[in-house]
């Protein structure tokens, strides 16, 4: 298939790039590099540097005979949403309209779009399955949700087939090794964990170490990189061959708390990694942990990488030490 990868220089976007080119997809790469990084791009993909802002720039790479195109070019830092909610509203909803008109222009009859499980907001129940209630609780995830419900509708009255996938907490680098750039300015744990390993910083924060979890840190559901490519790989051809659109989670259906991931990187890294618990960020539940079941029945997707080690020791061979 001949697959646009909007955003395929990011984090998220360079491993499923490299995971569509693994398949042997002819892939295009559309990215602004506003965070995402020339030295995620491979050169067995075309490279089109360009801005969603821009529809014109948009509309003329889209009239190259596109199957699909791959949305992964939203802000995505929550508490950033909350201060800067015009920053959101411009890149990821009118970013958003732009791409889809641009798609229904040029007859691109697929999309798979980042979606978050920040659409859920705090858990009423876990583990977190799809029909739970959509009460974002950040901006960021506000946007998520609302470009959800435009795919739907574009679903309905355009036959833009789409698959929504809801990522738990991404994390991991290419276990073969492939993919080395950092991420600019990381709001996620295991990044700042690996910067303290790799003396970048001088010592991590936990934030709450009083929650009614077994180690009283909070519990997230880590999915790793590579099984998320997967997973677009997966939605992809299910969208296509089955003709229908698709609303799925993606997680490991595993909790790590903080506490454990930063023992394990002790392990693993050999390094001391000094910590102090600092108190709780508003707004940050004790648990989240994903419900995948659907992924698994309907796509045949599992998170084969996701144990704790191996996204821990991953990350780190992409931190100079």
């Amino acid at each position: 298939m001949k697959i646009l990868v909007v955003g395929g220089a990011g984090y998220i976007g360079s491993h499923v790039t490299r995971a569509l080119l693994d398949k042997g997809d002819d892939v295009t790469v559309f990215d602004n590099l506003s965070s995402g990084l020339r030295e995620n791009l491979f050169p067995e993909a075309t490279f089109v540097h360009g801005d969603i802002l821009n529809y014109e720039q948009l509309r003329q790479v889209m009239q190259g005979g596109f199957d699909a195109f791959v949305h992964l070019a939203a802000f995505k830092a929550a508490n950033e949403s909350m201060t800067h909610p015009s920053k959101y509203s411009v890149n990821n909803i009118s970013g958003t309209i732009n791409l889809l008109n641009a798609a229904v222009e040029c007859s691109v009859k697929n999309v798979v779009f980042s979606s978050s499980a920040a659409i859920y907001g705090e858990p009423e129940y876990v583990p977190m399955d799809e029909n739970h209630p959509a009460k974002p609780e950040n901006y960021y995830g506000f946007t998520k949700l609302e470009i959800e419900r435009f795919l739907y509708w574009y679903d309905k009255l355009k036959g833009l087939r789409f698959a929504a996938l809801r990522y738990f907490n991404a994390a991991g680098y290419d276990v073969k090794g492939r993919i080395c750039g950092l991420e600019r300015n990381p709001q996620n744990l295991l990044p700042i964990v690996m910067e303290v390993a790799a003396n970048q910083r001088k010592q991590l924060s936990i934030y709450g170490n009083d929650y009614n979890t077994p180690d009283g840190t909070c519990i997230r559901d880590y999915v790793h990189v590579n099984d998320l490519a997967d997973g677009h790989v997966k939605a992809l051809n299910y969208i296509v061959s089955e003709n229908k659109s698709l609303t799925v989670n993606l997680g490991s259906e595993n909790g790590i708390s903080v506490k454990q991931m930063v023992e394990i990187a002790r392990e693993v890294t050999g390094k001391a990694i000094p910590s102090i618990f600092a108190p709780r960020r508003e707004g940050d539940p004790a648990k989240v942990v994903a419900s995948s079941g659907l992924a698994k029945k309907l796509l045949n997707w599992e998170a084969h990488h996701s144990d704790v080690r191996t996204l821990v020791s991953s990350t780190w061979q992409v931190y100079p030490h």
